[in-house]
């Protein structure tokens, strides 16, 4: 599976694969139905997906090779990535080492079609409402 592939999979869900998404190692940044950005990685032994708010988004110009202007404009192309500030709304992990067994880097070395199933995995466990105890006086 590629991301053209994998963004026609989230499309059909309603879910929107965003720039900035990468198929090795798996990194995902997904606009979901509410607005709000997934950012979903496989690094170490560890699937994490996190939730940003809508803005969160932002976007960094990448300089060019010398910048001098003669034969290379000065500045190069976008890059939409989370801002550095942005601060999880919530943060949902996959265990590998105690799930899989992995002992190393394992998770940096799925594919996106393998590493696929675990995001819809976790998307529909942090899309599950949790119970929050609240004191009453």
């Amino acid at each position: 599976m590629n991301l053209p592939a994998f963004a026609d999979l989230l499309a059909a869900r309603g879910l929107r694969l965003l720039p900035g998404s990468h198929a090795v190692p798996v990194e995902l940044l997904v606009q979901l139905p509410d607005a709000t950005i997934a950012r979903f990685t496989a690094r170490g032994t560890t699937l994490r997906l996190s939730r940003f708010a809508p803005g969160a988004l932002t976007a960094i110009t990448i300089a060019a090779e010398c910048g001098c202007g003669d034969h290379h404009p000065q500045s190069g192309p976008a890059r939409v990535t989370l801002s550095r500030y942005a601060v999880p709304l919530d943060e949902h992990t996959l265990d590998g080492e105690l799930l899989f067994g992995w002992q190393h880097h394992e998770a940096g070395l799925l594919r996106l079609a393998d590493a696929a199933t675990h995001f819809f995995t976790l998307l529909a466990h942090a899309d599950t409402p949790t119970r929050e105890l609240v004191g009453v006086a």
